[in-house]
């Protein structure tokens, strides 16, 4: 019985140990990862071209790749009301375009009325001639 309860408090104290370098044996953790399961290092990662994996350089990013889907949105709902002859569309409904993709229209009228404040003058113009009143500056 003796050397069972030495042999609990060393075990013990290993843990402690372990723990006071940064890991956790017993909650399944790695030496190098932390709480997250991240690498330590992966905020430092720096990709092949010498920038780090997070920047934001290139194309399709940014601005760009607002229009683009701003364009699309409106596409998809000046088609939408050719074909309804109306402007009330429900926050599930998706629209495919002719090329063959799919806008979720009613996701889309939403995030841009919730966020009109952040509209540029061209698109709330572009929304308004579409007969959406809310875009009105």
């Amino acid at each position: 019985m003796r050397k069972a309860r030495s042999t609990a408090l060393a075990s013990s104290s290993t843990a402690l140990q372990t723990a006071s370098r940064g890991f956790d044996l017993r909650c399944g953790q790695s030496p190098g990862w932390d709480r997250a399961g991240r690498a330590a290092a992966s905020s430092e990662r720096i990709d092949l071209r010498g920038t780090r994996s997070g920047s934001k350089t290139g194309a399709g990013k940014g601005a760009a790749r607002g229009t683009e889907a701003f364009q699309r949105g409106v596409a998809a709902l000046q088609q939408y009301v050719a074909r309804e002859g109306r402007h009330v569309v429900g926050r599930g409904h998706v629209e495919e375009l002719p090329d063959g993709t799919t806008v979720r229209l009613g996701v889309f009228l939403s995030n841009q009325k919730a966020r009109r404040d952040k509209l540029n003058a061209d698109q709330r113009r572009t929304l308004t001639e579409l007969g959406l009143e809310w875009a009105v500056a």
